[in-house]
């Protein structure tokens, strides 16, 4: 029999076959080394997965660690350039963007009536829908109105001081033809902040109002007292009528 098949008894040291169960010579069992029992091969197999499972969470690990990295990286990236934008006011898609053109057309006209000729926000809308006017559309106009940056208060008075500078009237008649819907359509608000703080001399123009009655109407004393003072007429207040008469040339 060959070396290759023979095993040593554990027990007397005597030569015997591999496949024999008990000893001939101490009648001791023999055996089986524990390499080559089925539970140990079990074990083995048990820890070869152990390992293999403990490496894929490693790297599963580092690949979530990586992606929360890269996740942060980009909320940083993303914060910075929300940040610089609204610090160089840019942004991917502004407000004006998306407003059609005729609302912004609307908006400069409307700016325009209002810096250069002082007018009043119904007065400007007015102007803007009116068929002898801009012609825009109804929304173009409501647009340009709620988004028109105007203190109408400032227009009143302006539009006061003209009045007051250019035709020499009084403080009621001036407020009179500033809320009035065939003047200048301010509001009762606007009007009055508007005489309330307006500086003008109300006696110098009744004195000259007189005058052109008396020069170019030949009208008596009498008859330019009453047209100063009348609601149908100059609407000063009698102080301010006397004033003229007494010194009325």
């Amino acid at each position: 029999m060959s070396e290759d098949k023979m095993i040593i008894c554990k027990s007397c040291g005597s030569t015997v076959a591999k496949n024999t169960k008990t000893c001939p010579v101490c009648g001791a069992k023999i055996k089986k080394p524990f390499f080559k029992k089925w539970w140990f091969w079990a074990i083995i197999a048990v820890i070869v997965i152990g390992v293999l499972g403990s490496m894929g969470n490693d790297n599963n690990n580092d690949n979530n660690n990586n992606v929360n990295n890269n996740n942060t990286v980009t909320e940083h990236q993303d914060t910075t350039k929300d940040y610089n934008d609204k610090a160089t006011g840019k942004t991917e898609e502004t407000k004006e963007d998306n407003v059609p053109e005729e609302y912004r057309n609307a908006l400069k006209k409307a700016k325009s009536y209002s810096d250069l000729m002082n007018m009043s926000k119904q007065a400007i809308y007015d102007q803007l829908t009116s068929e002898y006017g801009e012609k825009f559309s109804p929304d173009a106009a409501k647009y340009a109105i709620d988004n028109l940056d105007a203190d109408f208060k400032a227009n009143a008075l302006a539009k006061a001081k003209n009045y007051s500078d250019t035709m020499r009237i009084s403080k009621q008649a001036i407020y009179d033809q500033l809320v009035s819907e065939y003047g200048e359509k301010f509001t009762a608000e606007e009007a009055k902040y508007a005489v309330d703080n307006l500086d003008a001399d109300f006696k110098a123009n009744a004195l000259e109002k007189a005058k052109v009655y008396s020069k170019t109407m030949n009208m008596s004393k009498q008859e330019i007292y009453l047209q100063l003072v009348s609601e149908y007429g100059e609407k000063f207040t009698a102080e301010e009528a006397q004033y003229a008469i007494d010194n009325l040339d």
